[in-house]
């Protein structure tokens, strides 16, 4: 019996390496193909849009909020992984009484790596992590070196409209926002709390506002009644999931912030 323990320090009990696996996480559906362990993939959820083939590939077991636990069940997996932040404890412990389950929680790039480091030892694909830590490694400094002379600009990261919703403190996507040189003027509130979108000059005036492509399809529309509030800001539509997908999702990452700063930069 291999003993492990996942990012919330709960115990894992595997008598072998898991063979059938399913992912409850689309950031961590696209880490397992990356780490080359797609044929032991048999569950992802309907939001597990990378890579794209899965879709048609693999079965559908429901969303990241509700599973359809029969058809876990029909999979007959050894492994599920979750996700703290995007599964419920009612889910994780329903799942736990079909097939052992990692959870994992992950909101900084600290965590993105042991969580790469800690799948690849309990799927027996160990160098496979490893060198994809090292490549993310490099990635990062990098970008570090690119970020060195770029200028702090106050912003501001909408994930929701009407109620109108922001990323703030301990969020995987403030700590890219960090690395970005993005000041956060929500970074003094917890996780992803509502706020008085007529009041967002009187929090920090952002320069910059952030309108990712998920989880909420941002419009122009949404873009103009932001503007009305915050009139000295750019407005900037940005891919979510380079924000907010961790895992093997880092290595495009970083090339995609260097544009995006480019893009920015311009417009000051």
């Amino acid at each position: 019996m291999n003993i492990y323990k996942d990012q919330l320090g709960r115990t894992l009990e595997l008598s072998k390496t898991p063979t059938r696996i399913i992912s409850i996480v689309p950031s961590i559906t696209e880490l397992l193909f990356d780490l080359g362990v797609e044929d032991t993939i048999v569950g992802i959820t309907s939001y597990c849009v990378h890579p794209f083939h899965f879709l048609t590939t693999k079965k559908s077991i429901g969303g990241t909020k509700k599973v359809n636990i029969e058809r876990v069940k029909e999979l007959a997996p050894d492994l599920i992984i979750c996700n703290k932040e995007e599964n419920t404890p009612e889910m994780v412990a329903a799942l736990s009484e079909i097939a052992p389950v990692y959870v994992s929680e992950v909101n900084t790039i600290s965590d993105s790596l042991e969580l790469i480091q800690q799948l690849g030892n309990i799927l027996s694909c160990r160098t496979e992590a490893k060198n994809l830590v090292s490549k993310i490694n490099f990635k990062l400094d990098d970008f570090k070196l690119f970020m060195k002379d770029m200028p702090t600009r106050k912003a501001a990261y909408f994930i929701w409209a009407e109620p109108w919703m922001v990323a703030a403190n301990n969020t995987f996507i403030n700590e890219v926002l960090k690395l970005n040189k993005f000041d956060n003027i929500y970074q003094n509130l917890e996780r992803y709390p509502t706020i008085p979108l007529e009041k967002i000059r009187f929090s920090g005036d952002p320069r910059v506002v952030l309108l990712p492509s998920e989880p909420f399809k941002f419009t122009d529309d949404h873009a103009f009644e932001i503007a009305t509030y915050a009139n000295r800001s750019m407005t900037v539509f940005a891919d979510g999931e380079y924000f907010s997908w961790y895992g093997s999702r880092l290595l495009k990452a970083f090339d995609y912030f260097k544009q995006l700063q480019k893009k920015i930069d311009s417009s000051f």
